[in-house]
């Protein structure tokens, strides 16, 4: 039956209402609600109740949520306070980066993929979960200690690599979309977008520091009429996405330079509290996007190859990431902390497996297996840390070693 005005409206209220009950059901657990917002999803959609089953208006708002969320990161971007740990920050997200390249690589090669496959995987694979781990650094009150800090400056980090990572995604859908360039044609596209994209953002970063706060035109008369700052805020992002989108960037790129300039602007602090709760509700709805993308029946069907690749996915990001952070310089222990922390999949990397499929750079089959793997990486995340705590500890106390003895927070 066709799906009417009055039942898009009423499907988009029943997922909010579920989502919200879902949301303090897990917050009363001391869980991140972002947790429950799945799981609402998950019961309400095509493969669950079928309440909802036209997930279109959903996926709007859905995308909509994720330029806002890059526009929020891009206002709680303190350029000085980054400067201060921009080094191990920076290096911990490439070289994450560069051993998932090079794992996906190594079994790309085994199973004849593309060097395209290859890219998506690793790339979708790297990132963490930016409101995932603050939310349970949050609930360990661990955000304003070192073990936050050097996890947040990362998750920045890596949000900040999103952009090339999109970049670098679409141009394997427009190569396909102009008769298949050459690979030196289609290298020679996407090396001139990541140039201009990343010399204009090292440029107004540079220009940004380099003063205490610029003044925005009409600044003045927007912060006097506090109805419309709200308004100028969302404006302020969906223009220059646009902008960006016109010129063959990423959306998601000019919602993150909009967010810079407006964070080092002298309306910083009305604009970030106008566009923080519009911020939230659509990230409510993305992730309740990513509980109706969920397919139930494939998972069930599919259950040992899901849970495997979860359980690799998890271990290996997980020991990755300590390794590296110790590398680096971090003590054990904060290394540990934090690296569990970043052992879920980010719900960045749901945008670009989406982009991969619109690109036919991964199956249908391929798709499915990521998004199951994605949510689940996140519903477990939380459990996760408990689980790894505990191991750690039964390892230290049968090793006796004190390297592995971190200032782990005494409840979770």
């Amino acid at each position: 039956m066709e799906i009417t005005h009055i039942d898009t409206l009423t499907s988009i209220a029943l997922v909010t209402m579920a989502a919200l009950l879902c949301g303090l059901i897990l917050i009363r657990l001391r869980q991140p609600a972002i947790v429950g917002y799945i799981i609402a999803g998950v019961v309400l959609g095509p493969t669950g109740l079928k309440l909802v089953e036209n997930t279109e208006p959903v996926q709007v708002l859905a995308e909509l949520g994720v330029i806002m969320l890059l526009f929020i990161i891009g206002m709680e971007l303190s350029l000085r306070s980054f400067k201060s740990v921009y080094k191990t920050a920076l290096s911990t997200a490439a070289l994450q980066i560069t051993v998932a390249l090079a794992v996906f690589y190594g079994i790309g090669h085994f199973l004849d993929w593309s060097i395209q496959r290859v890219v998506v995987f690793a790339f979708s694979t790297a990132l963490s979960s930016t409101a995932v781990s603050i939310k349970i650094l949050e609930e360990t009150d661990d955000l304003r200690t070192p073990v936050g800090r050097t996890t947040v400056s990362t998750l920045i980090a890596q949000d900040l690599a999103v952009i090339p990572m999109l970049l670098i995604i679409s141009a394997f859908e427009s190569a396909k979309a102009v008769n298949a360039p050459s690979s030196g044609e289609m290298g020679l596209a996407i090396g001139l977008k990541l140039f201009i994209s990343i010399g204009l953002l090292i440029v107004l970063s540079w220009f940004l520091s380099k003063r205490d706060r610029i003044t925005l035109p009409m600044s003045e008369w927007i912060v006097s009429r506090p109805e419309i700052i709200p308004l100028a805020a969302m404006a302020f992002c969906f223009t220059w996405a646009t902008l960006s989108g016109i010129v063959g960037l990423s959306t998601a790129y000019g919602a993150f330079v909009a967010g810079l300039i407006i964070g080092n602007s002298n309306v910083r602090a009305m604009l970030h509290k106008a566009a923080e709760p519009i911020q939230t509700i659509l990230l409510m709805v993305f992730f309740l996007s990513i509980g109706l993308l969920m397919d139930l029946h494939y998972i069930w069907e599919n259950w040992q190859s899901v849970l495997l690749v979860l359980l690799v996915v998890t271990l290996l990001k997980t020991t990755v990431n300590v390794a590296i952070l110790h590398f680096l310089g971090e003590p054990w222990g904060r290394a540990f902390h934090s690296g569990v922390v970043m052992g879920q999949i980010g719900e960045f990397s749901f945008i670009l497996c989406a982009v991969g499929l619109s690109a036919q750079v991964i199956s249908e089959d391929a798709y499915r297996l990521m998004i199951s793997v994605i949510a689940l990486s996140l519903l477990i995340s939380p459990m996760w840390l408990a689980i790894a705590r505990r191991l750690h500890d039964i390892a230290a106390r049968k090793l006796g070693a004190s390297i592995l003895t971190p200032n782990l927070p005494d409840e979770f």
